[in-house]
């Protein structure tokens, strides 16, 4: 396929693995995302990566650098740049939270699944 075309907020909203990489380009990928509640990405940092973010179901608390704090919701963006540490936490004990992301240049590899964040840490381990 040359590019992505597709209802992005259903692709989103029917996601219920951690991470699905939905198009990979030479200088972006886009990806939808489910944390289960309570659960959170944990505290990155991607140097030389540029990230989107758009939350289409549920609440969640984006920290950066251990000190910022922004509570976002459904239809909300944030835009993290490279070099910010970051971490996105989802709000509520018991319902998911979706959302799509945008790496600028990609950041996992074409085709990447992760079903569960164990399964995710996992990968980011042996690579």
């Amino acid at each position: 396929m040359t590019g992505y075309v597709g209802p992005i907020e259903k692709q989103t909203l029917d996601n219920g693995y951690f991470r699905q990489v939905l198009f990979t380009g030479e200088h972006l990928q886009l990806v939808v995302m489910c944390l289960q509640g309570g659960e959170e990405i944990g505290n990155e940092i991607h140097g030389d990566v540029d990230q989107f973010f758009r939350i289409e179901e549920g609440e969640a608390k984006f920290v950066f650098s251990g000190a910022e704090e922004h509570v976002v919701g459904d239809g909300d963006a944030v835009v993290v740049p490279a070099g910010t540490w970051h971490n996105v936490i989802n709000t509520s004990a018991t319902e998911r939270l979706r959302l799509y992301t945008i790496y600028t240049p990609p950041n996992h590899p074409d085709g990447t699944v992760h079903k569960t964040k164990a399964e995710a840490d996992a990968a980011e381990h042996d690579h």
